[in-house]
């Protein structure tokens, strides 16, 4: 006989509450929402002082923020009990089982990055209890947040490779995605542009290559095509190889978006928990202990996705083959004045040492990027003025003409390639059922989406897993203010420079699957704080909503993380413009003559 779960009732009944709050929110009935709150509020024997007309659609986010707390209780009290117990089941009888645990689960993602969200969010289609561990505040904290943001064509990754099989594989998924995600896509095509004869040999093996990978629509531009496509570029341009298919997107936007999706459908993630060993027994658990836990986490299966740090979490249960050997990666971002000046992502001739080059690309917000370098240990010893030196200078044979002095902020990010020159997504030969989903250098942005899937695949076909579909699983995403945007939360605009409401941020602040607890993880989501005065004018207005919503002191309010940034100041300076254009124009000082193209 089926016996009534008091937990499952509480969780039923404050999501219930919850949702009834937020359609109503978003329909612009506060009326109704704040009487809704208050007939439940009586009910729970709590006491709520009348709201004046005015005032009443303050009191939603609290509301909110308190159901969500609740919700999260119930979760958390259920996830002891045998009915929500974990569901791992192979074809074979003797490998299912059922525990009574809450730090026992079937599958163990370590890592938060892009790769990790999405396999996270893949398998939250399935009824299997999983958790992600990350050791940062935030997800996207690695080369997820620090990377170009392009989705690319996949023509020129080595065929054969798992980079080609997945990059336009990857691609083709991220329209559907921003559909379902909010997160922000477009397909603003990318140019490979030849200046020497040479070059322009390169570019029909580069059309082969994309065909043999499936890439199929791409095309190779005379002079004049490119120049009607990219006015602004630099002249001498002979031909060019044109892929429609390439897009950008906000990588760190994109990662927080599948992880708020999975969070949603039942997928755990746990913060601040380093993973500090591994140990697997006779009987085939994987024990993983980390930081900030008493006890240790354990599965029957582990899903590697550490980035930087994959091959020494697959060394501690003897799995690590291979060897990650970072490489350096710094770029320059400019305000949104510039970001006008180009219409596609425009690459130089990829080649064996610099890969796929310094790009110039407009950003999915407006602004125009700069970057990457690719430096290994052989080029450690560059300075900073030389780094920034080596990406003016290549910027400038691409675009001419753009205005060093509009920098807003630069950045920094170590890529995870591995020794064996490729991903590497495979189950250990050594230790059964621990996977390394490693050396997810460019393009990983692009392919996460076709990893996940390929993780599913390994799943259900090599290992043998029986994976049930859930009937209740959520593929959607709303944005951030949304649900307040019949509010006059929506006209009160904190970031000037970007435009970026209270509503938006109360928003990100209180959102139940995963709330922003800090100015950087507002930022990330938002946009707050991302324009040119980079947050010095909204940054405490940001600081106090955190404070007001999550009822602490404005002092205890955390900040801007730590950075990795080679300009002089952390926030550019009419020093650092001056020194940025001296640098772009190879030590010249005066401002450039040629008037850009709009």
């Amino acid at each position: 006989m089926a016996v009534s779960n008091p937990i499952n009732e509480k969780q039923n009944k404050s999501e219930e509450i919850l949702h009834e709050i937020l359609e109503g929110f978003t329909s612009g009935n506060v009326n109704g929402v704040v009487d809704k709150i208050e007939t439940d509020s009586t009910r729970q024997t709590k006491t709520f002082q009348p709201v004046e007309t005015e005032d009443r659609e303050s009191v939603v986010p609290s509301k909110i923020q308190e159901l969500t707390v609740e919700l999260m209780e119930a979760q958390q009290q259920n996830s002891t009990d045998p009915e929500s117990a974990s569901s791992f089941n192979h074809n074979s009888e003797s490998d299912s089982f059922v525990n009574s645990e809450s730090n026992i689960y079937d599958v163990i993602i370590i890592g938060g990055g892009a790769v990790g969200c999405s396999i996270a969010r893949a398998l939250s289609r399935f009824t299997l209890k999983v958790v992600l561990v990350e050791k940062s505040t935030d997800v996207s904290q690695g080369a997820s947040k620090a990377n170009s943001g392009i989705v690319h064509g996949g023509y020129d990754d080595p065929h054969g490779s798992l980079k080609s099989k997945l990059s336009h594989k990857g691609n083709k998924f991220f329209t559907q995605l921003n559909e379902e995600l909010n997160f922000g896509f477009r397909r603003c095509g990318s140019l490979v542009l030849a200046f020497t004869d040479s070059e322009v040999d390169g570019l029909p093996p580069l059309i082969e290559n994309g065909k043999k990978n499936g890439v199929h629509n791409l095309k190779i531009l005379n002079k004049d095509e490119i120049m009607r496509l990219e006015p602004n570029v630099n002249p001498d341009v002979k031909a060019a190889l044109w892929c429609p298919d390439a897009g950008v997107t906000p990588p760190y936007l994109y990662t927080i978006a599948l992880a708020e999706n999975a969070i949603r459908n039942g997928v755990e993630f746990r913060m601040e928990h380093e993973v500090l060993d591994i140990e697997r027994d006779e009987n085939g658990w994987f024990s993983v202990r980390c930081s900030h836990e008493s006890s240790d986490i354990k599965a029957k299966l582990v899903v590697n996705c550490a980035g930087l740090y994959a091959d020494k979490v697959a060394g501690m249960v003897g799995a690590d083959d291979f060897r990650i050997v970072p490489r350096k990666g710094e770029y320059i971002l400019l305000d949104k004045s510039q970001g006008s000046l180009v219409n596609t992502v425009l690459f130089p001739m990829p080649s064996k040492k610099f890969g796929k080059g310094i790009l110039v690309s407009p950003t999915f917000d407006g602004n125009l990027l700069i970057g990457p370098t690719s430096r290994g240990r052989e080029e450690a010893h560059m300075t900073n003025l030389e780094v920034l030196k080596t990406l003016l200078t290549s910027a400038r044979r691409t675009l001419p003409i753009f205005d060093a002095k509009k920098t807003i902020t630069s950045y920094a990010g170590l890529r995870a390639k591995s020794d064996r020159g490729d991903f590497i997504i495979e189950e250990s030969n050594a230790v059964k059922n621990f996977i390394n989903v490693a050396g997810i250098d460019s393009p990983g942005l692009t392919s996460s989406p076709a990893i996940a899937e390929m993780i599913v695949e390994m799943l259900r076909n090599e290992l043998g897993i029986k994976l049930e579909e859930k009937t209740n699983w959520i593929s959607n995403r709303k944005g951030y203010g949304d649900i307040y945007a019949n509010t006059t939360m929506a006209d009160n605009i904190v970031c000037l420079c970007e435009g970026i409401s209270e509503a938006e941020i109360v928003d990100a602040v209180t959102r139940r699957e995963f709330p922003a607890v800090s100015t950087d993880m507002v930022k990330r989501r938002t946009r707050a704080g991302m324009g040119r005065c980079q947050g010095v004018r909204c940054g405490e207005k940001v600081a106090a909503i955190i404070a007001k919503e999550w009822k602490i002191k404005l002092e205890d309010v955390e900040r801007r993380g730590p950075g990795s940034y080679i300009l002089p100041h952390r926030r550019i300076t009419n020093e650092d413009r001056t020194l940025l254009e001296e640098l772009s124009m190879g030590g010249k000082s005066e401002q450039q003559t040629i008037k850009p193209k709009l």
